[in-house]
């Protein structure tokens, strides 16, 4: 074999660089390609094209991005989902407010396209719209509110049902709902149901929304890689759902953690609870 000075040597002679046969970088144009040399914007941007750039998280398709691990929410996630007897989380947001007479069935969905987010969706809505305004119907979603909304209008509208958007996942870990195990997504139980159930649009959401472009709030990441972490548009795979019935002074008088990925919950009965 030629020592690295013999060919180094030959190479010169031939007029070619000596670095042509060093693979260990980025790929090099010669200068005298080209009509002027690059300039330090060039420079740069080809010592930051890698593989790595190029096969980062956020490149994956946007029906992928739900699998990956999310960003962490900015509450700790609750030791235990609210018992019987005991009062409902107080939401500095906001956005949910019981007591005040008001009977409320929350429910916390999966992923939008989720087929059994689809179903307990279903349900809350047929509930809301036979009891009216005697039961106050809401549904917390972790996707975005792009997602959100074309996943609903997807399935004829939210109708009665109030919608609220929670995509950092603040009011889930305040309500004890973290990321469920491999067993909670991948039981056999959840897995043969899956294969029965017809209602899988996380496909068709991703595709609307790509069309449209992805209406993404970077302030959701401050505390993530914002580089190489997962969008959160579509929710997450691994997030635990739940549902709970809260009668006027407050008090949860039904409900909790759903057991497994294709747990529905039953909400008739927690609607009759409440309205007994």
């Amino acid at each position: 074999m030629l020592s690295s000075f013999t060919t180094k040597l030959a190479l010169k002679k031939a007029g070619l660089p000596s670095d042509i046969l060093d693979f260990s970088g980025p790929a090099r144009t010669p200068n005298k390609l080209k009509k002027s040399p690059p300039g330090p914007e060039e420079i740069n941007d080809t010592n930051e094209s890698s593989w790595g750039s190029w096969l980062s998280v956020k490149s994956l398709p946007l029906s992928v991005q739900p699998w990956l691990n999310p960003p962490p929410p900015p509450v700790k996630v609750a030791s235990h989902s609210p018992g019987i007897g005991e009062k409902a989380p107080l939401d500095p947001k906001g956005d949910l407010v019981f007591a005040g007479g008001r009977r409320v069935l929350l429910v916390f969905l999966r992923c939008v396209g989720c087929a059994f987010a689809q179903k307990t969706f279903l349900n809350l809505r047929t509930l809301a719209n036979r009891h009216g305004d005697s039961l106050t119907c809401i549904a917390v979603s972790h996707s975005s509110e792009q997602a959100t909304k074309k996943w609903v209008d997807m399935l004829g509208g939210a109708w009665s049902v109030r919608v609220v958007i929670d995509e950092d996942r603040a009011l889930y870990s305040a309500w004890g709902l973290g990321l469920g195990s491999m067993w909670y997504l991948f039981n056999p139980t959840t897995q043969v149901q899956g294969w029965k159930e017809k209602g899988w649009l996380g496909d068709k959401v991703a595709g609307a929304i790509q069309r449209k472009g992805i209406e993404e709030k970077p302030s959701l990441l401050t505390s993530y890689d914002e580089e190489d972490g997962p969008m959160t548009v579509m929710g997450n795979k691994w997030q635990e759902a739940g549902a709970f019935a809260i009668d006027g002074t407050g008090t949860v008088v039904w409900g909790g953690k759903a057991l497994r990925a294709d747990d529905v919950m039953d909400l008739d009965y927690g609607a009759r609870i409440l309205l007994a």
